[in-house]
């Protein structure tokens, strides 16, 4: 019986490399393709809730424009500035920060909709045959906080 000679074993560890580098890339891929579009929700939701607080500190007896208006635009601003922490290659702009509240008795929501397609400037989306596109994500990423005042 002839033992296995090293010579005879040509190009067996490059297939190796081969099948265990797309099993690594796809595991790395995944890890990272889902990371940060939920970094980015929690962010969201961390400046929501920040433009939410900063509201309640608007005084009520503030003369000259509507205490209404006032509080919406003291949450946008406080919630935008949140923001500024995110790369500015994300494209994140104020527009995508809204706040709604009727007047005095009724609940302030701040909301934060983030277009995902945005996500393709950073990390590119891979469509696979039977898969679909990897991260599969919402067309919007949303976070919302509301508070009655």
């Amino acid at each position: 019986m002839k033992a296995s000679l090293p010579h005879t074993q040509k190009g067996v560890a490059a297939i190796e490399f081969a099948l265990v580098f797309v099993i690594f890339f796809a595991v790395f891929y995944g890890a990272v393709a889902y990371s940060l579009p939920l970094l980015m929700k929690q962010t969201f939701n961390e400046a929501a809730a920040e433009g939410v607080r900063q509201a309640v500190a608007v005084d009520p007896t503030t003369s000259g424009t509507s205490y209404a208006s006032l509080v919406r635009s003291t949450a946008i601003a406080a919630a935008f500035k949140a923001l500024h922490g995110l790369p500015s290659s994300l494209n994140v702009t104020s527009s995508y920060v809204s706040a709604t509240y009727t007047g005095a008795g009724s609940v302030l929501t701040v909301t934060i909709t983030y277009p995902s397609s945005n996500l393709n400037s950073v990390l590119p989306f891979l469509v696979l045959p039977g898969v679909g596109s990897v991260p599969s994500l919402p067309t919007n990423l949303t976070a919302s906080s509301s508070l009655l005042l």
